[in-house]
C-alpha cells in the first residue's frame, strides 16, 4: 500500500512542469506520515533502570579492568556489554505498536562519553577547548564511539526487520544524536559570560563520526533530539550533511526541541517559532518537541508548533514532571497519559507521537490505541517552504 502510494504521487508530480521531487519523498516513512499518525517508542533509559544493572554488569567482561572509575550508569555500553538486552527492549516496543524504534546512541558521541570513558585531565583546571580538543582526538574514545553507534544500529534494525517480517507492516530506525553535556552557546562559569568549553567545530566533529556509523550501520533516518541550545544542533546538522557528501547518499533528517519550563522557551531562550526558523534550513522531514515536560505542560507547545510548521511534526513527552515515588521516576500511567495525547490527535496536532523519559512499552501501547482513530495532521499550506513537504507546489520551492 505504502509503496503504491508513494509511486503514483511520483508519477502524478512528474507531470508538473519544473517540479522536482524531494529526496526524502522517494522514503516509505514520508508515506506512511501522511496516511496516518506514526508512532515512536518510549524511553530506553526507564527500561534498562528496571534491570538494576550493577557496576560489575554494566562493565562486563570485556570493561571489567578498564581504569574508569565508575561505568554505571553509561547506557550506550550496554550494547557492547549487554546488547540481548539492548534488543529485548526494542523488541518490547515494537510488540507494543510502535512504528519507529530509536537506537540507543543517546550519549554516544566522544564529547558525551568522556565523562565515563576518557582517563585525561585538564591542564588549565577546568575543561575548556584544549581539553575537548584531545577529547575528540583520542584515538580510543573515538573507536568506542564509532563501535558504540555501529552496533545500536545494527541491533534497532535487527529487532525492526524481524517485526516488520512477522506483521508485514514496515518498521524504522532512528538513528538518535541526542545532545551533550556541553553547551557551544552557554558559559559553564557563572563568573566568565564571556568562556566557551567547547568549539562548534569540536562539536561537529564528534557529531560526524555518530552520524557515519548510525548510517553505515543501516538506519532509515536521522533524529537530532532533545536540543536545548539550536548552535549545538546547527553543528550536528552541518556534520550530517557533510557526511551525506562523503558517504554520496542522503536519509531524512527529523529535529526534536526540549522546552525547558513554562515560559514555553528553550534553555537558550528561544521560543517555539524561534527554534522551527532556526533549523528549517535543513530541511527536516519532521520537526518537534519532546524531553522536560510532561502532557499537560507540553500541551499548549505542542499546539504552536502544530500550527506553525511548514512540514511533519512530532511530539514525545514525559510520562509527567520527576516523582521519585514513581515506579519509573515519572507519575503519569498509560491510563492517564494516553488520554491526554489522545486530545493531541484529535485537535490535529499529530504527525509523529510517542514518549520521552518515563514512558515503557505498556504507555506507547495506549497512546498508539487513543490516537489510531484520528487522521494525521495536515500541514498548513500547500505553499509553505517545507522542501521535504513531497505534495508541495511547484511555487514553494
Amino acid at each position: 500500500m505504502i509503496r503504491q502510494f508513494v509511486v503514483a504521487e511520483r508519477e502524478r508530480l512528474s507531470l508538473i512542469e519544473g517540479f522536482a521531487v524531494p529526496a526524502a519523498f522517494t522514503h516509505p516513512l514520508a508515506a506512511l506520515l501522511r496516511q496516518r499518525i506514526v508512532i515512536l517508542d518510549g524511553a530506553m533509559g526507564t527500561m534498562v533502570q528496571r534491570h538494576k544493572f550493577t557496576e560489575e554488569q554494566f562493565r562486563g567482561s570485556r570493561f571489567a579492568r578498564h581504569p574508569a572509575k565508575s561505568l554505571k550508569g553509561n547506557l550506550e555500553l550496554l550494547q557492547l556489554t549487554q546488547p540481548e538486552v539492548i534488543e529485548e527492549i526494542h523488541q518490547q516496543y515494537l510488540e507494543a505498536g510502535a512504528d519507529v524504534i530509536e537506537t540507543n546512541t543517546f550519549s554516544a558521541t566522544t564529547i558525551g562519553q568522556h565523562d565515563f570513558l576518557f582517563a585525561g585531565e585538564s591542564q588549565s583546571g577546568r575543561k575548556d577547548e584544549a581539553f575537548f580538543e584531545r577529547v575528540v582526538n583520542d584515538p580510543e574514545l573515538v573507536a568506542l564511539a564509532q563501535e558504540m553507534n555501529l552496533a545500536a544500529a545494527k541491533f534497532a534494525r535487527k529487532a525492526a526487520d524481524e517485526v516488520a517480517h512477522k506483521t508485514g507492516s514496515p518498521r524504522f530506525v532512528a538513528g538518535a544524536l541526542g545532545p551533550l553535556p556541553v553547551t557551544a552557546s552557554l558559559s559553564p562559569d557563572v563568573n566568565d559570560p564571556s568562556f566557551r568549553a567547547v568549539t562548534f567545530d569540536q562539536i561537529r566533529r564528534a557529531y560526524a563520526e555518530q552520524a557515519r556509523a548510525l548510517i553505515k550501520g543501516g538506519v532509515d533516518v536521522l533524529l537530532v533530539e532533545t536540543i536545548f541550545d539550536t548552535l549545538n544542533a546547527k553543528a550536528a546538522i552541518f556534520a550530517i550533511d557533510e557526511v551525506f557528501a562523503e558517504l554520496g547518499r542522503k536519509v531524512p533528517v527529523l529535529i526534536s526541541g526540549t522546552i525547558t519550563d513554562l515560559s514555553g522557551r528553550t534553555l537558550t531562550g528561544q521560543t517555539v517559532g524561534a527554534f522551527l526558523t532556526s533549523v528549517l534550513h535543513a530541511q527536516p522531514l519532521v520537526v518537534g518537541l519532546n524531553c522536560a515536560l510532561g502532557p499537560a505542560e507540553m500541551r499548549p507547545h505542542v499546539e504552536e508548533m502544530a500550527r506553525l510548521a511548514p512540514c511533519f511534526t512530532s511530539a514525545y513527552p514525559n510520562a509527567g514532571l520527576p516523582d521519585p515515588l514513581s515506579e519509573t521516576g515519572f507519575p503519569e500511567t498509560p491510563e492517564s497519559m494516553a488520554p491526554q495525547l489522545r486530545d493531541w490527535a484529535r485537535n490535529g496536532w499529530l504527525n509523529l507521537v510517542g514518549g520521552c523519559c518515563g514512558t515503557t512499552p505498556d504507555h506507547i501501547r495506549a497512546i498508539a490505541a487513543a490516537v489510531r482513530e484520528f487522521p494525521p495532521r495536515i500541514i498548513p499550506t500547500e505553499t509553505a517552504e517545507c522542501p521535504n513537504d513531497e505534495l508541495a507546489t511547484p511555487a514553494s520551492r
